[in-house]
C-alpha cells in the first residue's frame, strides 16, 4: 500500500467540535452562476456536491443585502427564495457529511452605481478605487467615488449582517465566515488607506476595528462562537488595498478576535493574489502568536507546502481556491498522487454556464 503522501494535510481535525475528515478546505470562490435573482440553483448544487470530499467547504461570497451588491449574478442571502436555494446545497452536502460555512459579503466601494439604481456605492470613506474597470449590469464601467456611510447608517449595515447570519442558519449551514478581506466593505473600514473617517469608526486602529467588532458581536447573537469565522488579507493589494501600518492593524485585529473563541481565523497569507509591498509580508506564525484558535492559511499553496505548514504547526487548515476550480476531486488527487487537471481558463471563472463549472473530469473518469 502506498504511504499517505500528506499525513498531516489529509488527517482528521476537530474544528471546535465540528469533525472534519481532512484539513483541505475549499476556499470561497465567486463563480457568478446564481442569475439575476441571485438564488442558488441546481447547477450550483451539482458544483458543490462534486467537491464534497473536502474537509470543509466555505461557500462563495454571498451578499447580505442589495446594498452589498458589486458582482453580477453572485448569490445572496437576504430573502426566503435564496434561503431555500442554499438549503438544497447544504442538504446535499450534509448527506455526504461535509460541513459548509457561508461567507457573508458586502462589496462596499468595489461596486458601481448601476448595481444601486444609479446611486453611489457606499464605503468607509469617499475614496475611489484605483482600478481599470468593473463588470456591471451594464457592462464594463470605470470605478466611481463611493459615498461614505453616515455614522447613523452603520448600525443598519451591522443589522444586515445579523439578519444574513440568521438566514444562513435557516438554510442549514454549519457556520458563517465574515468576509473582512480582499478590499470589500469591512476591509475598507480596517485599512487606513480607505478609512479617513473622523467619527468613532475612524482614526486609530481601535476605531477602524470597531465596525468588524460590531459585526462579529451581532453575528454571535445568532451563532455560537465555534461556528463563526473571520477572513483577513493583511498582505493583499486586490481592490486597491494596502496601508503602511498594515502590520500594526492586523496584529491588533488578530489579538482582538482571539478573545471570542471563533471557529477559525482565515488568513490569506500567500502572495499569489498580489502583494502591496509596504513592508515584509505578514506570516502565519505572526498570527499564531496572537490567535490561539484554529488558523487557516490560503493563497498559492501546493499539496507539499500545505503539508509542511500543518506539520510545522503554522496552520491547522489550508484553503485551496484555484485548484478546486478544475479539480472537483482534489482531495483524492492529493491522496493518490494523481496529476491535477490543467488550470481553468479565467474566461470560465464567472461564465453563466455549466462549461468550466461542472464539466471538469474526475480522475476515475479520465
Amino acid at each position: 500500500m502506498t504511504a499517505n503522501p500528506s499525513p498531516h494535510l489529509l488527517s482528521a481535525f476537530d474544528l471546535r467540535g465540528q469533525p472534519l475528515r481532512n484539513r483541505v478546505v475549499m476556499a470561497p470562490l465567486t463563480r457568478a452562476r446564481a442569475g439575476r435573482d441571485r438564488v442558488p440553483n441546481d447547477l450550483m448544487v451539482e458544483y458543490y456536491t462534486q467537491r464534497a470530499s473536502a474537509g470543509l467547504i466555505i461557500a462563495e461570497a454571498t451578499t447580505i443585502s442589495e446594498q452589498g451588491f458589486g458582482w453580477v449574478d453572485s448569490p445572496g442571502i437576504y430573502n426566503d427564495a435564496q434561503v431555500a436555494g442554499w438549503a438544497k446545497i447544504t442538504s446535499a452536502l450534509q448527506a455526504r457529511s461535509t460541513p459548509c460555512f457561508l461567507q457573508l459579503w458586502h462589496c462596499g466601494r468595489a461596486s458601481h452605481s448601476s448595481f444601486h439604481g444609479g446611486q453611489p456605492a457606499v464605503s468607509a470613506s469617499a475614496i475611489k478605487l484605483n482600478g481599470d474597470y468593473i463588470h456591471t449590469p451594464i457592462g464594463k464601467q470605470p470605478y466611481e467615488t463611493p459615498r461614505a456611510l453616515e455614522t447613523v447608517e452603520v448600525a443598519g449595515v451591522v443589522e444586515d449582517y445579523r439578519r444574513a447570519a440568521e438566514r444562513a442558519k435557516a438554510a442549514g449551514f454549519a457556520g458563517v465566515e465574515i468576509h473582512a478581506a480582499n478590499g470589500y466593505l469591512i476591509n475598507q473600514f480596517l485599512d487606513s488607506k480607505t478609512n479617513h473617517r473622523t467619527d468613532r469608526y475612524g482614526g486609530n486602529v481601535e476605531n477602524r476595528y470597531r465596525f468588524l467588532k460590531e459585526v462579529v458581536e451581532a453575528v454571535l447573537t445568532v451563532w455560537p462562537a465555534n461556528r463563526v469565522a473571520v477572513r483577513l488579507s493583511p498582505n493583499g493589494m486586490f481592490n486597491d488595498m494596502g496601508a503602511p501600518d498594515f502590520r500594526e492593524t492586523y496584529t491588533y485585529v488578530g489579538t482582538q478576535l482571539n478573545a471570542y473563541g471563533l471557529a477559525f481565523l482565515h488568513v490569506i497569507d500567500g502572495l499569489a493574489f498580489g502583494f502591496h509591498g509596504l513592508g515584509q509580508a505578514m506570516t502565519l506564525p505572526e498570527f499564531r502568536a496572537v490567535f490561539s484558535g484554529p488558523l487557516m492559511g490560503n493563497c498559492g499553496y501546493t499539496q507539499e507546502t500545505a503539508e509542511a505548514a500543518i506539520a510545522s504547526g503554522q496552520a491547522d487548515l489550508i484553503a485551496f481556491g484555484r485548484p478546486y476550480l478544475s479539480n472537483p476531486d482534489l482531495v483524492e488527487r492529493f491522496a493518490h498522487r494523481w496529476e491535477l487537471n490543467p488550470p481553468a481558463d479565467m474566461k470560465v471563472w464567472s461564465a453563466p454556464t455549466a462549461k468550466g463549472y461542472t464539466d471538469f473530469p474526475f480522475h476515475s473518469r479520465t
